[in-house]
């Protein structure tokens, strides 16, 4: 069974979605294989998203990721990594079909509600910063 990682990012977990978009996911027939609330710190961040630290939008990216509690989640099934991007469509809410989860929820491109890993290799290591290995049940 592939796994990915996904995170309920903190607009979406104060307005309420984590039951919609655990749904939408778990309705796709994929399963969760576990799944946390945190606070995430800086550090946390600068080794989750270490290609984007250089970058001018970094520091607001910490800034929201931290204002308030994220969900973690690893999420397994057939092609999951490719079929949870679908799942919540394009980063840029506007540019998203209508129908995914950023098509319908997210406010704008900063507030786009969620992440989810793009590769195999990331999926581990994303799966690796957050959880340990008795963290994480089998089907």
């Amino acid at each position: 069974m592939e796994k990915t990682f996904v995170m309920l990012k903190s607009d979406g977990l104060k307005r309420g979605l984590l039951g919609e978009v655990l749904s939408r996911i778990e309705k796709k027939g994929y399963k969760v294989l576990a799944l946390k609330i945190q606070n995430l710190t800086k550090d946390q961040l600068d080794k989750h998203y270490y290609e984007h630290l250089e970058r001018p939008y970094f520091p607001s990216l910490v800034e929201y990721l931290t204002s308030g509690p994220v969900v973690h989640m690893v999420i397994g099934g057939d092609n999951v990594i490719s079929g949870i991007r679908k799942l919540n469509g394009a980063t840029d809410p506007e540019k998203a079909e209508m129908g995914s989860v950023r098509g319908d929820l997210a406010i704008n491109m900063t507030k786009n509600l969620i992440h989810a890993s793009d590769s195999l290799e990331n999926a581990e290591r994303e799966i690796n910063l957050y959880f340990s290995d008795d963290e994480i049940v089998q089907y």
